[in-house]
C-alpha cells in the first residue's frame, strides 16, 4: 500500500532531513512510527500526504506516485488519508456534529450523505451522547474521539495518529489507543507517531524507529528503542 523507496529530503543546501530512507507499509498494518524530536517522523508524513516533496526517491501509495501527482490529484489522494493531531484541532463554534460534518461539507456532499455519516461515525467512537455538545463542553479523550471520528468520516484507507495521546491523562490514553486498534481491525491501516513508550512496548507491533533522518530499526513485533 505505502513505499518509500530511497527517499532523500534536503531542506536549503545543507539541512538533511531524511536520508535513504526504504519501508514499505502492507494493507491492514499497525505501524509505530518513533523517534526523537526532529528525527524525522513529521518529515515523512508530510512527504506521505504530499505536502512535501522528496529531493530524491519515490513515494508510493497504492496506485498513486505521490511526488508526482497534480494538486487536484493530491486532493484526491488526501481524501485516503485521516489525520489525527495531538491538539485536536476542532472548530471552537461547532458542536461535535458539526465538527465531523464540515469536512463533507467543504467537499460539497450531499445533506442526505452527511446525516447518513456522521452519526455512523460518532457511535463508531462511542459519542453519539455528545453529539451536540461543544468543544469547551468536552474532556480531552472525547475532542480526540471527535477528531478521530472526522479523520474516519471520507473511511480513509489509512489513519495517520501523530501523537494523539500528547495531551491526554493515562486513562484517556489508553481507551484513544483502544479506539484505534479497533478501527485497525475492521481493516483500516494505521500509522501511529509517538513518544509514549509504554504505548509502543504495549502494543507490541511493528515498529520503524527513525534517528537523524534514518530508518535505525524496523521490527515485526518491536519495541521502543532508540539507543
Amino acid at each position: 500500500m505505502i513505499s518509500f523507496q530511497n527517499v532523500n529530503k534536503v531542506y536549503g543546501d545543507h539541512l538533511v532531513a531524511l536520508e535513504n530512507v526504504n519501508f514499505t507499509i502492507k494493507p491492514n498494518e499497525f505501524v509505530s512510527l518513533v523517534g526523537r524530536n526532529g528525527a524525522g517522523k513529521s518529515t515523512i508524513i508530510k512527504l506521505l500526504i504530499g505536502e512535501e516533496k522528496p529531493t530524491k526517491g519515490r513515494i508510493i501509495f497504492g496506485p498513486y506516485e505521490v511526488n508526482k501527482l497534480k494538486p487536484h490529484e493530491l486532493s484526491i489522494l488526501r481524501r485516503q488519508i485521516g489525520i489525527v493531531f495531538q491538539d485536536f484541532r476542532l472548530l471552537p463554534t461547532k458542536n461535535a456534529y458539526e465538527n465531523v460534518a464540515f469536512a463533507l461539507e467543504v467537499e460539497g456532499r450531499p445533506q442526505s450523505e452527511i446525516d447518513q455519516f456522521v452519526p455512523q461515525v460518532l457511535d463508531m467512537v462511542g459519542l453519539s451522547h455528545r453529539a451536540y455538545n461543544f468543544p469547551h463542553e468536552l474532556s480531552g479523550g472525547e475532542k480526540q474521539r471527535v477528531a478521530i471520528a472526522r479523520a474516519m468520516i471520507h473511511r480513509p484507507a489509512v489513519l495517520v495518529a501523530d501523537e494523539p495521546t500528547g495531551n491526554l491523562d493515562p486513562i484517556n490514553t489508553a481507551e484513544i489507543i483502544k479506539l484505534i486498534l479497533k478501527i485497525n481491525e475492521l481493516g483500516t491501516t494505521v500509522i501511529l507517531v509517538t513518544h509514549n513508550k509504554d504505548i509502543v512496548n504495549a502494543i507490541h507491533r511493528r515498529v520503524i524507529s527513525v534517528d537523524s533522518g534514518r530508518i535505525i530499526r524496523d521490527e515485526e513485533k518491536g519495541k521502543y528503542i532508540l539507543a
